[in-house]
């Protein structure tokens, strides 16, 4: 089977549209846009320059241009996170957090700890995860006037680095403090940090118009089809601009970003300082089968996780919405995969076999 059949075959199996666009050694290997932008009617073909709900990978551009700050000397790794956002800080409860795929069930990760110290975070501990924030907590559900001092008064989940628990709010916490460095909003700092560098036009936070993007879930709390529009609650709260989701890119755009990373771990310097690069790609924090470096997930024992068949060297990210980037240092390669799987809803999804089946073809056809 080639990747076209395999695309193909995943569309017609219920994705509604999937981009991917595959580097390898600096050169583009392949590129391929497969489905629709509206599945119901068949009508708007996805077209490469499709711009999907990047989700999650938007840490990816906060990490980056937080660590282009560090590259500059405006902040250090060890700096306090209370530094640069003087409110947090103080004697936190920890407790368990809500859990965002349940309502009304809440998800407990310490069991002995009582409290722990809100100025003993660092940055270091926001991009690899293991500061002792919750995962997750419904900003949306707060004036929005009032989400600001609800996010840096939370209580913690566990005692900062007692363990590795993946936080939104650790990268809202990152964005903030990259506009505090910065004197910009957030989307103007990415923007003069990340995305004119790598002349990435089609990477933009929203919202879109939807004839340029695809649509994702039908939002219960917003009580329509999203389309243009963030589909994470808590960044649409913020105005659709923050440091966890809010960004939306072609799969062309973020493989750019992908080489950007393997070209400095290669030695190039005009981007990221090589050292750092080799720095934040390599173990930072674990447990378990989950390995972090600074943003990036790096390869992991877990026999279904998605950089399971590419080199132990890899690393990469997932967003919600149905989209990655891996990058496998040792073959020279990138993978950007976007898609709205998510467009069916958040039962039954298929997205994780998806990734590992297409990361172990791609790897098969370069042999």
């Amino acid at each position: 089977m080639d990747l076209d059949q395999f695309l193909a075959q995943s569309v017609a199996g219920g994705f509604p549209a999937v981009s991917l666009h595959v580097r390898h050694h600096g050169q583009v290997d392949y590129e391929h846009a497969a489905g629709w932008r509206d599945p119901d009617t068949q009508q708007q073909p996805n077209q490469p320059t499709t711009y999907f709900d990047l989700a999650s990978l938007t840490k990816l551009f906060t990490a980056t241009a937080f660590l282009r700050l560090v590259a500059a000397g405006k902040v250090e790794l060890a700096t306090p996170v209370t530094q640069v956002l003087p409110p947090f800080t103080g004697l936190r409860p920890i407790q368990p957090y809500e859990d965002p795929l349940h309502p009304g069930k809440f998800i407990r990760v310490n069991t002995t700890g009582k409290t722990t110290e809100a100025q003993n975070v660092t940055f270091h501990h926001l991009l690899t995860h293991s500061s002792g924030l919750p995962a997750w907590r419904p900003l949306y559900r707060q004036p929005a006037g009032a989400i600001r001092e609800f996010t840096l008064s939370t209580f913690f989940a566990y005692p900062t680095g007692a363990t590795v628990l993946y936080s939104d709010l650790g990268f809202i916490l990152l964005g903030w403090a990259i506009e505090r460095l910065t004197g910009r909003p957030l989307d103007q700092a990415i923007a003069r940090l990340v995305l004119t560098p790598l002349n990435l036009s089609e990477v933009r936070f929203g919202p879109l118009p939807p004839d340029q993007s695809a649509p994702t879930e039908v939002c219960p709390w917003r009580g329509r089809r999203l389309h243009g529009e963030v589909h994470d609650e808590n960044a649409w709260a913020m105005g659709g601009i923050a440091g966890h989701a809010g960004l939306f890119g072609s799969a062309a755009a973020v493989a750019t970003l992908g080489q950007a990373w393997l070209d400095a771990l290669d030695g190039a310097a005009h981007f990221l300082p090589p050292p750092l690069a080799r720095q934040a790609t390599s173990l930072q924090a674990e447990a378990g089968t989950v390995r972090r470096g600074f943003g990036w997930a790096l390869w992991s024992p877990d026999p279904d996780s998605p950089a399971q068949p590419l080199s132990p060297a890899a690393f990469g990210h997932t967003g919600f919405t149905g989209t990655s980037l891996y990058v496998d240092p040792e073959r020279r390669l990138v993978i950007a995969c976007l898609t709205n799987e998510l467009y069916y809803g958040r039962q039954n999804r298929a997205i994780t076999s998806f990734r590992q089946a297409l990361h172990k073809l791609i790897v098969r056809l370069l042999e």
